[in-house]
């Protein structure tokens, strides 16, 4: 069958949302694309264990010592759900993490921020993970079948997390002020990283009408950010804080809350490597990824042995 037939019965089915899975046609920018964003999204989720681990230790008590040891179970588990998805598209895992490690590959620019206290972690709980989902839920009518089937579970367990967060930032905003003043702290300095998550202006998103078309997205960068504002800017006055932005305010014609620019040289700085702990959250990576070897090579080995043996019987 000619390509273009092959291209023309491919989009009907985006057009009818018939989920597309992975011994189906597809063409070939419709799969790297697939691939660029999913394996960035689960390379998101490893590098994201990062900064909220750095705390395990540190947590102020044995319950909320048992809540983010949870949490960073659950984006280990959302990594490998993605990492799984990426390889029905013909990469291997190992590739991915080689192109990650090499910095071919680019995961959320989010998590090149430090968390310099506990409010930190609620922070990033209520602001980072509550901008995940305003995009996450859309991925879960994606186009492509088994993205969207990881993204029910990973869409579950996050609204979770971003609940723990908004808890913690809550018993922060009515304790003394030194801890009202490191909640107000903690949501200065995410929120514009946070705003930053959703990409680039759709103006200068090179990949946003394709990824439309083929219904890989539903909702461009900027609808989604001013989704997450509007909600943002609601659910800050139940922590009696303030968001860093002078320029906020409603807009009853719009609709909609207005915000003030983002600083995009930051944002396009952090992609290129030049964030606060891009370095420390790589080598971070790529040392866990040398002395787990062993382990990798055992859980092969096992593998194979039992297959042998299985074969025998």
């Amino acid at each position: 069958m000619p390509t273009y037939d092959l291209e023309k019965l491919f989009q009907e089915r985006i057009d009818q949302e018939i989920k597309i899975e992975p011994k189906d046609w597809m063409p070939d920018a419709y799969r790297k694309t697939n691939l660029r964003q999913i394996s960035q999204h689960a390379h998101s989720e490893i590098v994201g264990m990062l900064p909220e681990g750095n705390w395990i230790s540190r947590a102020p008590s044995l319950k909320r010592k048992a809540i983010l040891l949870a949490k960073v179970q659950d984006e280990a588990g959302h990594g490998l759900y993605l990492y799984s998805a990426a390889e029905t598209l013909g990469q291997s895992r190992e590739q991915m993490i080689n192109d990650l490690h090499s910095g071919k590959a680019k995961y959320s620019s989010i998590f090149n921020y430090p968390t310099l206290t506990w409010a930190d972690i609620g922070a990033i709980g209520w602001l980072v993970d509550g901008a995940a989902i305003m995009n996450q839920v859309m991925l879960t009518r994606t186009s492509y079948g088994p993205y969207a089937r990881a993204m029910v579970r990973i869409c579950k367990e996050e609204s979770f997390h971003q609940r723990q967060g908004f808890e913690t930032l809550l018993v922060l905003s009515k304790g003394t002020p030194a801890q009202r003043a490191m909640c107000q702290d903690a949501i200065n300095r995410w929120w514009w990283p946070a705003l930053m998550m959703f990409g680039p202006r759709d103006s200068e998103s090179s990949n946003s009408d394709l990824s439309m078309k083929w219904k890989i997205k539903r909702k461009s960068n900027d609808e989604l950010r001013q989704q997450f504002v509007d909600m943002i800017a609601e659910q800050v006055k139940l922590l009696g804080m303030q968001l860093p932005d002078p320029a906020l305010k409603w807009n009853a014609a719009r609709n909609h809350y207005d915000f003030g620019d983002i600083n995009w040289e930051e944002f396009w700085q952090v992609v290129k490597g030049n964030g606060p702990c891009n370095k420390e959250r790589l080598e971070a990576r790529k040392k866990a990824w040398e002395e787990g070897q062993w382990v990798r090579e055992a859980a092969a080995a096992y593998a194979a042995k039992n297959k042998t043996r299985n074969k025998a019987a």
